[in-house]
């Protein structure tokens, strides 16, 4: 009864006319820039997170809700009728989504994408709520050492499932863990690192950051690539047959279950979720060679899969307080940026904002089916326009966005420079998002080992003194050792053999 309770409060939250107002401004902006290949969702949030400071605290995070999860929808379209998937996720669904456009049935094929993506949306969203509730109990029973020892878990988790050199990201996570103790000491009111700089006395402007590395160094990143435009494809049906529906819908399901649990894991889930989704879908197929050729399955259990991952990923930033990923460290900068902080305590002191994102989250998967369909030739349209003439107006309006926060000329000076330094890690191939990991987490992980510290009165017991926190340390150590092993082992050889 609790659950159908506070669910009908997130409905009434949720459907008021301002908050579906912004909810369907979220996913049509998400559908949009998961439409056009190479800005994605955290670029845009970014983007918008000065827009925020204007309205309330729970129709800003709804709307930045739809634009992730408005995204994933967004990008399956261009994957589906031009092979140019608009987010990394929907790299698997242009495998055989592609091939079902040049047979002439793209309608299915977009049809089964929306429809997946709709039922896993759901299927997530009931997750989410069942289990948010219980694991906020759980972390309410957290104490310093543990919260300290969960967020170590998280950034070597973030560590371990990094794309790329392991090194790198582990240089990510502690220049992001320096960047974020930029500012005035918390127990003291002496600055530190702040270089006499008065702008940077409270610390980095998270805004800037995020714009800076994800916004203006992928624009600048975007201009050296060759944006393929879609040919033309021939619609018939726009329905897909009962037998592409029969063959569809143990996909969608197993989709969103494998999307639902791989969403939760630090990372990439929906991109982890969609590859893993298509790869068991050709993995138990009695004709696995109709996969890459049009197979009605390749399409349906990656959307269902990048989709249900999407919303999942909202459960441990929810009721833990730890961002899974680069989109959700945004979300958290948003709640930080309205005086919330992410956590179990958000269920307690704020249980309209909790259980009004969750409702939002259904209510903003059936606005993408019913938009989504409809639109699909304004997509193809706007996918027409050169990137060249859309980035000096997305520049213009990042500038504008940054300097109205605090009316200072010194914020966009940032925002250019972590538009450059993001360009440069771009071009290295350091990935940036465990750095803003560490932006997030740095402060949290500090504020926790000096509470742990001054109840145990500076003894390090206290960490493993706390089955909890003492486990979590284990988990963490544990993950580190799984990589590190194969390079130590990898390294060893290769003296023995010189």
């Amino acid at each position: 009864m609790d659950l159908l309770g506070n669910l009908a409060l997130g409905f009434s939250v949720a459907a008021s006319a301002t908050n579906l107002g912004f909810c369907l401004l979220g996913v049509f902006v998400g559908t949009l820039i998961g439409v056009l290949p190479g800005i994605g969702p955290v670029a845009t949030m970014a983007m918008l997170l000065p827009a925020t400071f204007h309205v309330q605290p729970v129709s800003a995070l709804i709307m930045l809700a739809g634009i992730y999860y408005g995204a994933q929808y967004g990008g399956s379209t261009t994957a589906i009728l031009a092979r140019v998937p608009g987010e990394a996720s929907s790299l698997v669904t242009a495998l055989d989504g592609y091939k079902m456009a040049l047979k002439g049935r793209a309608g299915a094929a977009l049809a089964i994408a929306a429809i997946g993506s709709f039922f896993a949306g759901t299927v997530s969203t009931l997750l989410v709520a069942m289990f948010g509730p219980a694991l906020s109990k759980v972390a309410l029973q957290f104490g310093p050492s543990d919260y300290f020892a969960l967020m170590v878990l998280g950034l070597i988790a973030a560590i371990v499932l990094a794309s790329g050199s392991l090194l790198k990201a582990v240089m990510m996570i502690l220049v992001g863990i320096l960047l974020g103790l930029v500012g005035t000491d918390p127990n003291s009111p002496l600055p530190r690192m702040s270089f006499d700089v008065p702008a940077l006395a409270e610390g980095i402007n998270f805004v800037c950051l995020a714009v800076g590395l994800f916004g203006l160094s992928e624009i600048i990143f975007n201009l050296e690539k060759e944006i393929i435009r879609p040919q033309a494809i021939p619609f018939r049906d726009l329905m897909p047959t009962r037998e592409e529906m029969k063959a569809a819908t143990p996909a969608i399901l197993r989709g969103s279950l494998i999307g639902s649990a791989l969403g939760i894991l630090p990372g990439s889930g929906a991109l982890l979720a969609s590859f893993s989704a298509y790869a068991v879908e050709k993995r138990i197929s009695k004709t696995p060679e109709r996969f890459g050729e049009g197979a009605i399955e390749g399409v349906a259990a990656p959307e269902a899969a990048n989709n249900a991952g999407a919303q999942t990923s909202f459960i441990p930033l929810l009721t833990l307080g730890v961002p899974s990923n680069a989109v959700m460290a945004v979300m958290a900068g948003a709640m930080a940026i309205q005086g919330i902080t992410p956590g179990p305590q958000v269920m307690v002191k704020h249980a309209e904002l909790f259980w009004g994102m969750i409702a939002s989250m259904w209510i903003g998967n059936l606005m993408l089916v019913i938009l989504n369909l409809p639109m699909i030739g304004l997509w193809v349209k706007l996918l027409q326009v050169p990137y060249r003439l859309l980035y000096a107006a997305i520049i213009l309006f990042c500038c504008i966005g940054v300097y109205s926060i605090n009316s200072a000329v010194f914020d966009v000076y940032l925002t250019v420079a972590f538009g450059i330094l993001g360009y440069i890690l771009i071009k290295l191939e350091f990935e940036p998002a465990p750095l803003l990991l560490g932006v997030i987490l740095g402060p949290l992980m500090e504020e926790n080992l000096r509470r742990a510290m001054l109840l145990s009165r500076g003894s390090l017991s206290v960490f493993w003194e706390r089955p909890l926190s003492l486990g979590l340390l284990l988990a963490a150590a544990a993950l580190l050792m799984v990589v590190l092993l194969p390079s130590l082992r990898q390294a060893r050889d290769t003296l023995k053999e010189e």
